[in-house]
This record gives C-alpha cells, sequence and structure tokens, in this order.
C-alpha cells in the first residue's frame, strides 16, 4: 500500500526549476534524474515526494488559490520543525525553507523523508489486525501527546513566537472570523454556537506546545507499531491551552457508534472505528491520568474543536467552489460543514 500518488491535476511541480535549486541548495544530493510524486491523504497543504537516485526529502508547500491570512505559513513551520526536532525526536529534520515563489508557485520547505507505516483507512496487507493492537497505537498516541505537552516550551525558540496569554479567547474569536470570511452560505445553528463558544470560554490550564493537528494520520509508526517514529504537519503548532489540542485530536478520532456522515466526512472511516482502538472517552481518561490534567470542562473544548474542524472544510470548500482547486474530494465539504455545526451545537448542550 503505497502512501503516495500521481501529482494530481493542476497540482504539479515545475521539475528542471526545482531540481536546479535542490542542486545549488542541497549539496548532499547525488546526480540523477528528479522524480516526484504526491501524498494523497492531506486536505489542506500540497506534500510532494521527492526522489533523486536513493536520496529522498519531502516538499511542503501551501494549496492552490486564495488562503486564510496567516495560514500556511511555510517559513514559520520551517521554524517550529528547526525547534522542535532537537526535543521531540518525532518531529522531521527540515532542510532548507524558501520564499522564492518561481520555484514551486508559493514558498515552501524541504525536510527530512521518514520510513514507516501512517494508518488511514486500513491496514498494510501484511498487518494481521487485532484488538490488541488497535489498543496498543492508540495508547502511543496519548503517550506521545502527552510527552509533547510536557516539554518545557520556554527553553526553546518557540517562546520568541509565541503568546500564551489570551490563546483561547483569541482562537475562538479568529475561527469565528476565518468562517465568516469563508461562508458560501447560512448554516442553521452558527448563530447559537457563536453566542456559545464567546460565553462560555474556561479558564485556561498552563500553557504548553501544542501540534493542533494531532490525529493518526499525521502520525507514523515502526513497522512492529512498538513506537510511532515521525509526526508531521506542523503547520498550527503554537503554545496554548493543551486541552484544547486534546480537543482537535478527539475531533478526528472516530469510533464505531459515530453517525455515519461524521465517519465519512473526509473520506472513508479511519481505523479507529475497529474493535479494540480507544473511544474519544477512553483516550480522554488515559490522556488525563497520564498528564494529570483536570478534564472537568473538555465538552467545551469538543464544541470548538468540531466547529474549528467545520471552519477549516468551509475554507476548503471555499477554495473549491471558487475554482481555485479541482480536487472532487471536497464537493461535498459544504453537506460536512453544515453537520459539523449541527454536532457542535449538539456537543455545547452536554457541558452544564
Amino acid at each position: 500500500m503505497s502512501d503516495t500518488i500521481e501529482v494530481r491535476q493542476g497540482e504539479e511541480v515545475d521539475t528542471v526549476v526545482l531540481h536546479r535549486f535542490i542542486k545549488e541548495q542541497l549539496h548532499d544530493t547525488p546526480d540523477g534524474e528528479l522524480t516526484i510524486r504526491q501524498f494523497g491523504a492531506g486536505h489542506s497543504n500540497l506534500t510532494y515526494l521527492l526522489q533523486v537516485g536513493d536520496w529522498e526529502a519531502v516538499l511542503r508547500r501551501p494549496p492552490l488559490g486564495t488562503v486564510a491570512s496567516k495560514a500556511h505559513d511555510m517559513e514559520r513551520e520551517y521554524t517550529i520543525l528547526h525547534t522542535l526536532n532537537q526535543v521531540f525526536e518525532q518531529a522531521p529534520k527540515p532542510y532548507i525553507f524558501s520564499a522564492d515563489e518561481q520555484i514551486v508557485g508559493r514558498p515552501f520547505f524541504i525536510m527530512e523523508r521518514r520510513k514507516g507505516i501512517v494508518l488511514d483507512s486500513e491496514f498494510p496487507s501484511e498487518v494481521t489486525y487485532t484488538a490488541e493492537l488497535g489498543r496498543k497505537i492508540s495508547q502511543i498516541m496519548v503517550d506521545q501527546l502527552v510527552a509533547l505537552h510536557r516539554i518545557d516550551y520556554k527553553k526553546t525558540k518557540l517562546i520568541e513566537m509565541v503568546k500564551p496569554e489570551g490563546f483561547l479567547k483569541r482562537q475562538v474569536s479568529g475561527w469565528i472570523g476565518r468562517f465568516e470570511k469563508a461562508k458560501t452560505s447560512e448554516i442553521q445553528g452558527m448563530d447559537e454556537l457563536r453566542v456559545y463558544l464567546m460565553n462560555h470560554i474556561p479558564e485556561s490550564q498552563s500553557p504548553t506546545i501544542i501540534h493542533y493537528d494531532y490525529k493518526l494520520n499525521n502520525a507514523m509508526f515502526s513497522e512492529d507499531f512498538s513506537e510511532m517514529t515521525g509526526l508531521f504537519d506542523w503547520e498550527m503548532t503554537t503554545v496554548g491551552d493543551p486541552l484544547a489540542d486534546l480537543g482537535v485530536a478527539m475531533s478526528y478520532w472516530i469510533q464505531e457508534d459515530d453517525p455515519e456522515i461524521l465517519k465519512n466526512g473526509l473520506g472513508d472511516p479511519p481505523v479507529t472505528v475497529l474493535e479494540g482502538f480507544y473511544t474519544r472517552g477512553e483516550f480522554i481518561q488515559a490522556y488525563a491520568e497520564k498528564s494529570g490534567r483536570d478534564i472537568s470542562s473538555i465538552h467545551y473544548y469538543l464544541t470548538f474543536a468540531y466547529f474549528k474542524l467545520a471552519a477549516i472544510c468551509q475554507q476548503i470548500y471555499y477554495r473549491y467552489e471558487k475554482g481555485q482547486t479541482n480536487d472532487e474530494r471536497f464537493a461535498n465539504f459544504n453537506i460536512f460543514v453544515e453537520y459539523l455545526i449541527q454536532y457542535a451545537v449538539e456537543s455545547s448542550k452536554k457541558v452544564g
């Protein structure tokens, strides 16, 4: 099962121009032809596998079309990786950043290629799945999130890049603003949800480094699933409330008894629907036990996370509707957005 596809139409890269840049800037690359394939699982930034002989690397650039202000900042993600690679071994090593839009059309960076197994909607054919394996993978996901949150950000360069004070309030108002800018229709329940989110912001816990896009298909595992060998997509990483990170992780963590539209909204259901994987409740409880954090307000964070996911999907759908991307995976994202808003409204009612 390959993790790459042929480059999608309209998302091609000029191989000659890029190869010239690589030879000029990365002097350890061998002679030979540059070949490019695309990682097909993501819905946002465009990510490519670069190969010259035995040499491999990964290129990341923003999506096509207009993007939200401050989103898809490749230089920021490069800087974050350069910092975290030294203190969190799952973060890949970045090689070089370029702001020259003449090379691939947008600013981009190139980083190391990690090897391992990335799980999405199915296991590789050579893996025999058991419920025990599902629980093992679930616990690794919990453990690595806790480990990330334990890093002292004040001892890293992130302290120069972040403003943890008022993080959650800024996030809530900021994502509401992004949603409104990308709105393509009125959605029932949005007014109610907006009022709830702004009026019930809980007191934040002590700030930590947060990945903020922590999900199974952003993680890579060793072939025996004994450890996480890579964690990717650090674009949203910052310092803030760790429960916001947990909430986002749970908005992607689908379980078997979820409604069909939640299970299928981003494509085929992830493997977390299989027997053995933690439920969201089990994941949250395991995180609480490992981290020692109070999770009594977790439903607020879940509500916000479902809304944040709706806003991200709305931004993607906006690009699709405006013809800025031809990726047919996004054609029905407007339906998924409406459902996520309703789901967030229902989640908000679980809070006292």
